[in-house]
């Protein structure tokens, strides 16, 4: 799906054909959730500042483990599995 090197540190990826946000908020350690936001339903589009982040209605979410850091949005984008082998990702 990806290399580590496709995953800037502090930030991370958009795959919306896979509905999955990569994130690499430490050097070497990943993380990945739902790329459709839980307030209503809309793709997040941006990883900026910290932040996975939904145009529609301004919600944020943080890199390193989904919750909410700014509403309107109430729960977490959804954690999903994938896997690292060397520098690949692969969805799990």
């Amino acid at each position: 799906m990806a290399s580590t090197s496709d995953i800037p540190v502090g930030g991370g990826k958009i795959f919306a054909e896979y509905d999955l946000v990569v994130t690499q908020p430490t050097v070497g350690t990943f993380a990945a959730f739902s790329a459709t936001c839980t307030h209503q339903s809309c793709l997040v589009t941006t990883v900026d500042g910290g932040t996975i982040n939904c145009p529609c209605h301004g919600s944020r979410f943080a890199i390193t483990d989904g919750s909410v850091t700014n509403g309107p949005a109430a729960r977490p984008l959804p954690a999903r599995r994938i896997a690292t082998a060397g520098t690949s990702i692969s969805t799990a």
